[in-house]
């Protein structure tokens, strides 16, 4: 049956997405009757974002205003959000994408013969490609939407290593590691008895890369590490470490929650194997994010979750899988998540990572020059390749109550072990104070948390 669904998909999409970019259009492919019934069905010709008015100088200023949270006060005090590597606070533009999306498009994705299932299909798919082109992968077949980095490990972990780890096989894991990029490897120690081995970081907090190197045997399959320190913030050099992991034979997952949203990422360029983020790290929302994988690798993995949405087909004998990336995304997905997080890539696109990288580089070298100046205080992770994220401990007063106190002020940071417990222990602690930065920072907020904590000092 032939329906004429153009007018209808292009008024309803104008609605939903304004301010959409040429990344939302999907290949053709993905209008096959394949992912659902409808024919003929196009998407809006987008609007020229090429000129941004953010691009000319990076207005702090003006950015602060996407964020609706940052209006409030916390005890009588304006709102400074100094705990982005936790979770990034929300532009309107996302806020508002995942609202017009629940309440003009809402609809399953994939095979639905329907007006808003084409749409749908299109606005996920469309998100999709939006993330290849952020990250710089090559094909959209490499990109799998899960919950966030920590399920993407998982997946990796419980695909790719049970079938390629055996008993006596080493993996390659920084002292740097979150929890994430640890426990399911350990996982693995348990059930095939790999060998863990962890690469030691010096004073500063920085990969010691002559003992990296000389980690490696032939019994080295894997390397997983971090692109950014949650605790030190220290820049390590995936592109060199992943080289010489790939000379030694050795595949490389690269942990890039902290850095997708401050570093401009290629993966290609990187040569890594796996990389994965998450969308709330970045601007987007909860519970949607990343893994990319090299389109061989992927093809290769068995899947990890079964049911609708990765199958071919299935009888009562058995069932064949579908092709990546649908292998890999059983069930329903975030859609609206995933609809965020391609709206989150717009938004930083259009400021620009090169603004935005400038942006917090000088930010976080403001935050060191002035808070060593304070008495009794001990900055953790002083590498000078490092963004967005300042650890630190206080004499006679634990985080916990540094915590507090800032939060009187308004102040919210993170205190505790930040879920890299093996990165403390390196320096002989067990909890520090980190205060970590977003695009929406500004050099006032860090005044307001050296004059804070040379109150806290004093007393």
């Amino acid at each position: 049956m032939n329906i004429n669904n153009n007018n209808i998909i292009s008024q309803v999409a104008n609605n939903l997405y304004n301010q959409t970019s040429s990344s939302e259009l999907i290949d053709s492919k993905l209008l096959e009757p394949f992912y659902y019934f409808l024919s003929n069905i196009q998407t809006p010709t987008p609007k020229d974002q090429s000129k941004s008015y953010y691009t000319k100088s990076f207005n702090n200023s003006y950015i602060r205003k996407d964020f609706p949270i940052l209006n409030q006060r916390i005890n009588g005090r304006p709102l400074v959000w100094l705990d982005s590597s936790a979770t990034t606070q929300k532009p309107s533009c996302v806020i508002d994408s995942i609202n017009k999306y629940y309440r003009e498009i809402n609809s399953n994705v994939h095979r639905g013969a329907h007006t808003l299932a084409g749409y749908a299909t299109d606005a996920y798919e469309g998100a999709r490609k939006k993330v290849q082109e952020f990250i710089g992968a090559s094909s959209s077949e490499e990109i799998i939407f899960v919950r966030g980095a920590t399920e993407a490990i998982n997946l990796v972990a419980q695909t790719y290593g049970n079938a390629n780890l055996k008993a006596g096989d080493e993996i390659l894991l920084t002292m740097m590691e979150h929890h994430s990029n640890i426990v399911p490897w350990q996982i693995l120690k348990h059930t095939n008895k790999i060998v863990i081995k962890p690469i030691p970081i010096n004073d500063a907090g920085e990969i010691i890369i002559e003992e990296y190197e000389k980690l490696f045997t032939p019994r080295t399959k894997l390397v997983a590490l971090t692109h950014v320190s949650n605790v030190l913030g220290t820049i390590n050099p995936v592109g060199t470490m992943t080289k010489i992991a790939h000379n030694h034979g050795a595949c490389v997952l690269i942990d890039g929650a902290q850095s997708v949203p401050h570093l401009s990422v290629d993966v290609e360029k990187i040569d890594a194997d796996f990389y994965v983020f998450s969308g709330h790290k970045i601007y987007g929302p909860t519970g949607i994010g990343v893994l990319y994988g090299k389109k061989a690798l992927l093809q290769n993995m068995p899947p990890w979750q079964r049911g609708g949405g990765m199958i071919k087909s299935v009888s009562f004998d058995k069932s064949t899988y579908n092709n990546i990336p649908n292998k890999f995304e059983a069930g329903t997905g975030n859609i609206a998540g995933a609809v965020g997080l391609g709206k989150a890539i717009d938004y930083v696109n259009q400021i620009g990572m090169n603004h935005i990288e400038n942006h917090e580089k000088e930010l976080t070298n403001y935050a060191i020059n002035n808070l060593s100046k304070i008495p009794g205080i001990h900055l953790i992770g002083t590498s000078k390749n490092k963004t967005s994220v300042i650890s630190f401990v206080l004499d006679g007063i634990t985080p916990e109550n540094v915590a507090k106190y800032l939060n009187k002020e308004g102040i919210a940071v993170r205190a505790g072990h930040h879920c890299s417990q093996p990165t403390l222990q390196r320096f002989g602690l067990t909890s520090t104070v980190r205060a970590s930065l977003g695009i929406y920072n500004t050099k006032e907020d860090i005044d307001c948390l050296v004059n804070a904590l040379r109150r806290i000092s004093r007393s």
